[in-house]
């Protein structure tokens, strides 16, 4: 049986607290009280409320510290302000810092009875998100498991059969017959690099990058990403162009998987670029970050899509059936940004291209995310067409 939930009254007047507990007098809760912040805060860490109703002005600790010190012990702990009307400001300012919401002194039963069940309610919520969230984790780290064994051991299996099937044929077959072979070990190794990039996106912690980070160059990270793209980009006659600003301020993070989170935008450029157009790629200091935005002229992306697209979920329709991709590099570059605290964005235009910015926080921003005053770089305004 699930036990009950469990409320907190925080109030230095006894009166209050008495009144509480009366009106909560057989409703299913466990009710305790506390006349100070001090005891009221020893009784979140023993008991790990579902509810705390807080007054704001206390001797001792204030009701603003303790409600700072339950979301720092517990976030999902809703916290419900007690105020006089005339410090009605203060418990809307408690809220913009956490509380839940705010309960006006004098109060009736029926008042409290409907804010506690919003309070509960409410926590309930927290939970079962926390929940999902936290079995979402255990089946993306499942995931790379079932993968791993029951895809890509049978398909690397059929691959090397069909190698040396190949190579036992090849005196005796036919033409039509090696290209046959030859379109079947494509397909296994489209579907085997499918498979690894499964197991990339959803397997590897990107998190642990920011142990190695060291101090990387913009420009560095476009020129390597550019000359990797290049053949690919050749293969359709689409120049890469790149338009770097000078005196770009560096970032933390790690240059590898840099330089791949740029390599995928540019892949997915080019593979959805009309065949001798170009793909640019610009690099800028903008209101006070380091933007790249890669940025094509090809079939665009539906309204509809782009939430999936951003997310790396799914590739766009609105492409040639040959050049569909899984959508998977859009997904890794997310996580990889993510990693480096920055962001990624996308606007894009049904037939007439794509813009894909990447934004990343200087080398000399301060963990609060503010950059400083000296930061190297002047910035330039936004221009139309970039997200």
């Amino acid at each position: 049986m699930d036990s009950l939930p469990r409320i907190l009254i925080i109030d230095d007047e006894e009166v209050v607290r008495d009144s509480c507990t009366q009106i909560l007098t057989g409703m299913p809760v466990d009710l305790t009280t506390a006349p100070n912040g001090e005891s009221g805060l020893r009784m979140v860490r023993e008991q790990i409320p579902d509810l705390v109703f807080v007054d704001l002005k206390m001797p001792g600790l204030s009701g603003f510290e303790v409600i700072n010190a339950i979301r720092a012990f517990d976030p999902a702990i809703v916290t419900v302000v007690i105020t006089g009307f005339s410090t009605v400001d203060s418990a809307v300012e408690a809220m913009q810092n956490g509380a839940y919401d705010f309960l006006p002194k004098p109060f009736t039963p029926d008042e409290f009875r409907v804010i506690t069940q919003r309070g509960l309610e409410k926590r309930r919520l927290l939970l079962e998100t926390a929940a999902l969230r936290r079995e979402r984790d255990m089946l993306q780290q499942h995931f790379a498991a079932i993968v791993s064994h029951e895809l890509k051991a049978p398909l690397g299996s059929v691959q090397q059969n069909l190698y040396a099937l190949a190579q036992d044929l090849q005196t005796v077959a036919s033409p039509e017959q090696k290209a046959r072979l030859e379109r079947m070990v494509a397909s296994i190794d489209s579907l085997l690099k499918m498979i690894h990039g499964w197991l990339r996106a959803y397997s590897t912690d990107f998190g642990q990058l920011r142990e190695s980070f060291t101090t990387v160059s913009i420009p560095a990270v476009i020129a390597q990403a550019a000359e990797t793209a290049r053949p690919h980009a050749q293969r359709k006659a689409v120049e890469i162009q790149t338009l770097v600003e000078g005196g770009l301020p560096a970032v933390r993070g790690d240059e590898t998987t840099l330089v791949e989170a740029v390599v995928n935008l540019l892949g997915n450029a080019v593979k959805f670029s009309r065949l001798g157009e170009p793909v640019r790629v610009e690099a800028a200091y903008r209101e006070g970050a380091v933007t790249i935005s890669v940025i094509d002229t090809g079939v665009g992306i539906p309204p509809e899509e782009l939430p999936s697209v951003i997310r790396g979920l799914a590739t766009s329709k609105a492409g040639l059936e040959a050049e569909r991709g899984s959508g998977l590099g859009l997904g890794i570059t997310r996580r990889i940004i993510e990693a480096h605290q920055g962001t990624i964005s996308v606007k894009s235009d049904l037939g007439k291209g794509s813009t894909f910015t990447l934004r990343l926080p200087p080398a000399d921003t301060p963990a609060d995310g503010q950059a400083s005053t000296d930061a190297p770089g002047a910035p330039i305004p936004q221009e139309g067409g970039l997200a």
